[in-house]
């Protein structure tokens, strides 16, 4: 409640998702660092008003909306509301966005289906970024490049961070994640710079003609070279039509699945390719896509960076 700092968010969540892989006691002692984290951030010398804005705002779209106290709704509206509801969020401030969920979580709409909207914006700054600019260029991330500590990359990994952590909270905290879900996609997407409301997501049409083959065999092959050419556009253009046809999505995610492995990504690609597959799985059939085409762009973007240590492992694996 007190900060949406993508950091804060996403490791409690992975730390309960690793119960079962780890054990109580690591898992446990995941959350302790982001305690510990938290505790740290807050001794922060530049802190503001605008850093500690969620612990003002969280209340009061309480108190407006009258939600202390109730259950979350079970309303589970069509995809028309879900699409429409994202682009209000897309196109709104931080605060509004705040305001526009607690409303709908007032009005008895699913907590989820409001999350789901969230996940949808988050995706649309992966999609729409044209990249790092020259000021933004770093080792490992050159001019162009949308993966590690990306705007959309962050925003999608605290959507699904918050979204999840919503199925295994209580009353209170389900619609407290909801909105500050919401609060943040919007605070990424205005606070980090770039005209994301003017940028086009991809795939461009221009992208989508230059692709003639329908076989799915051959659209992950030139899906893989584009990778390896760090085309961004055209991986995104490639695996997006293979949700157009149809086609089955396994192949698809296990060629990213192999580049999230081999790949540093700026240490965000095992990360990112979990959030794109789980919002993949759990997104409705019209929009699913997007997160594998987002994921294909971010992929294209990461290769050449070889991850530390991944031949080594693969040589004492025998793999």
């Amino acid at each position: 409640d007190d900060n949406t700092e993508v950091h804060r968010v996403v490791l409690p969540y992975r730390a309960y998702t690793l119960l079962d892989l780890v054990g109580s006691e690591q898992a446990l002692t995941m959350l302790r660092q982001s305690v510990r984290y938290c505790v740290k951030s807050e001794q922060r010398v530049n802190r503001n008003a605008e850093f500690d804005k969620p612990r003002t705002l969280l209340p009061k779209v309480f108190d407006q909306h009258k939600l202390a106290g109730k259950t979350p709704g079970t309303r589970v509206p069509d995809d028309a509301w879900v699409e429409s509801f994202s682009e209000t969020l897309f196109k709104a401030t931080p605060d509004q966005a705040a305001d526009f969920a607690g409303a709908a979580l007032a009005d008895g709409i699913a907590p989820d289906a409001i999350c789901e909207a969230i996940v949808l914006c988050a995706n649309q700054l992966v999609l729409r970024d044209i990249g790092r600019t020259e000021r933004e260029v770093q080792p490992g991330k050159p001019l162009g490049s949308v993966h590690g500590d990306s705007i959309g990359v962050h925003a999608s990994d605290s959507a699904n961070a918050w979204r999840n952590m919503v199925k295994f909270s209580n009353a209170r905290n389900q619609f407290a994640c909801t909105i500050l879900g919401a609060f943040q996609v919007v605070y990424d997407r205005v606070n980090r710079g770039g005209d994301f409301l003017n940028w086009k997501a991809r795939p461009h049409v221009e992208h989508l003609e230059k692709i003639t083959t329908r076989d799915p065999n051959k659209l992950l092959a030139e899906a893989e070279e584009a990778i390896r050419a760090n085309d961004q556009a055209r991986a995104a253009a490639l695996v997006h039509l293979c949700g157009e046809l149809r086609h089955s999505p396994r192949p698809v995610l296990d060629l990213l699945l192999k580049y999230a492995i081999s790949e540093d990504g700026a240490l965000h690609a095992e990360k990112y390719y979990r959030t794109a597959s789980e919002e993949f799985a759990n997104t409705r059939q019209p929009f699913r896509w997007r997160q594998l085409t987002a994921l294909a762009r971010v992929t294209a973007s990461e290769f050449g960076s070889p991850a530390a240590g991944c031949d080594e492992a693969m040589e004492l694996l025998k793999v």
